[in-house]
């Protein structure tokens, strides 16, 4: 079960949520630490109100004469806040030119006078909070600061001001971890990924790429190591075919060239009108001929069964038959080489598998390979069996000779087609080579195996076939 919080998508999320969260803390924390240490932070109304009523005081007293006006303009005109002076004498300044509101300057006008607004016929209306401080000059009134309620958003512009080179700072600064933290181990192992893809795209099968990590990344790359490994398998499997198909067509080639060879030698000499050839001569080479392309056509028969057989081609035609029939039409037909030759051939049928399930004709076919095999490399007065036995849910058929066997370095190689055994076991027989690897196709195709175990005097090859009981149950013997 993949745990969500290996996923790589997931981790960006968390990621990208941890460093919002850590830059407004650090746009939080420098704000706090602007305000109380910098000397651009943002004064309060009344610091301000108060020191704008000092500085007043203090001109009228060195400069009685200074243009006031001209003063809070020149003094306050970079302020955020709205700053007026109203004076005692009805003069007024301000650092806006926004004339201040007839409620605040009436307010302002009734504390300096002293007079009582609460018994006027309209009372001022004030909305917000009004700053306000005196203007003394030897310990007379003289004057009031006013600072109205600011307008909507100054302090917010004040703040992006304040913030603003800092935060995008931190901003940058965020980014540039974030990336290094979060994104540079995931380019690494793409830019890996990518390497290994186009390393494979030329050709080569041995690239892997890491698998480190168990998110998504690690993921893809497992999957093109699996189809790494599956293409380098099936780069292997064509290369063996294509050696295969290479080495079956010289086989093909070869054993094709020896029968006609020597058809061709002896037509071009039959031809030949200098060359007085007798009756018995002549019979004999055409005898010669016509076995030779009785030879042929077996082998091209033989090939056309295999490449059926391999290619899933061929069909079977399966029903119950009696094996002891088919050993018998065997033995009949290599009875009259057995007889010359003095090799006695047996039968030995267990009653419960003298009925098998398969296509008779092609077991038939594959018995009759192996004990003209058997038979060519027996030497005189010896002895062949053929044998049905059962085994478990199996029946094993089995050709056994008294040859002088098979050295076991051949024996792996027995059932490749046109292999070639040591001279005890091919001596000059007219065999097309084929027998055995047609015997271990058709085998295959009934769902079973053929082996074969030799020592010098004798050499035995087992079919073993499935039963098929529940078959048995339903079907009719042959």
């Amino acid at each position: 079960m993949q745990h969500w919080y290996r996923s790589f998508y997931w981790r960006i999320g968390l990621s990208f949520v941890v460093m919002v969260v850590a830059v407004l803390v650090a746009q939080s924390a420098m704000f706090n630490y602007l305000l109380s240490h910098s000397e651009a932070s943002l004064p309060g109304p009344n610091n301000l109100a108060a020191s704008v009523a000092a500085d007043i005081g203090s001109t009228l007293v060195n400069y009685p004469d200074s243009d006031l006006q001209q003063h809070v303009l020149s003094q306050y005109g970079g302020q955020s806040y709205r700053v007026y002076v109203v004076m005692k004498d009805g003069t007024t300044a301000a650092n806006t030119a926004e004339a201040l509101s007839d409620d605040l300057y009436r307010s302002a006008e009734a504390a300096l006078m002293g007079t009582d607004l609460s018994k006027a016929a309209r009372q001022p209306v004030i909305r917000g909070p009004v700053v306000t401080a005196p203007i003394q000059v030897a310990g007379e009134l003289r004057g009031m600061v006013v600072l109205p309620p600011p307008p909507p958003g100054v302090l917010g512009r004040d703040v992006a001001r304040l913030l603003s080179l800092p935060g995008t700072a931190v901003l940058i600064v965020a980014t540039a971890i974030a990336a290094a933290v979060i994104f540079a181990p995931a380019r690494r192992r793409l830019k890996a990924l990518e390497r290994v893809t186009k390393q494979l795209g030329t050709g080569d099968l041995t690239v892997r790429a890491p698998e480190a990590g168990g998110d998504e990344i690690a993921r893809v790359a497992a999957a093109f190591n699996r189809m790494a490994c599956e293409l380098a398998q099936r780069d292997d499997a064509l290369r063996q075919s294509d050696r295969l198909r290479r080495q079956m067509l010289a086989d093909v080639s070869h054993e094709l060239k020896t029968p006609l060879t020597a058809m061709r030698g002896y037509l071009e000499t039959l031809r030949m009108s200098d060359v007085a050839l007798d009756h018995q001569t002549r019979e004999r080479y055409f005898d010669t001929i016509e076995r030779e392309t009785l030879r042929l056509d077996r082998m091209v028969k033989d090939l056309i069964d295999l490449a059926r057989f391999e290619n899933a081609a061929a069909t079977l035609e399966v029903r119950w038959f009696a094996i002891g029939m088919v050993f018998a039409h065997v033995v009949e037909r290599h009875e009259p080489e057995a007889k010359a030759r003095h090799v006695s051939v047996r039968t030995v049928v267990d009653p419960e598998t003298d009925q098998i399930f398969g296509d008779p004709d092609r077991i038939e076919q594959v018995v009759d390979n192996l004990v003209a095999n058997a038979l060519r490399h027996t030497t005189d007065g010896g002895c062949i069996e053929l044998a049905a036995t059962p085994r478990g849910g199996s029946v094993v058929l089995s050709v056994t000779d008294s040859g002088v066997g098979i050295a076991p370095e051949h024996i792996p190689y027995v059932f490749d087609r046109f292999y070639k055994v040591d001279a005890a076991r091919t001596n000059g027989a007219n065999g097309s080579g084929l027998g055995l690897s047609i015997a271990k196709a058709v085998v295959e195709a009934h769902q079973g195996a053929i082996h074969v175990t030799s020592v010098p005097g004798r050499t035995a090859f087992t079919i073993e076939l499935p039963r098929h009981e529940e078959a048995h149950s339903t079907s009719t013997n042959l």
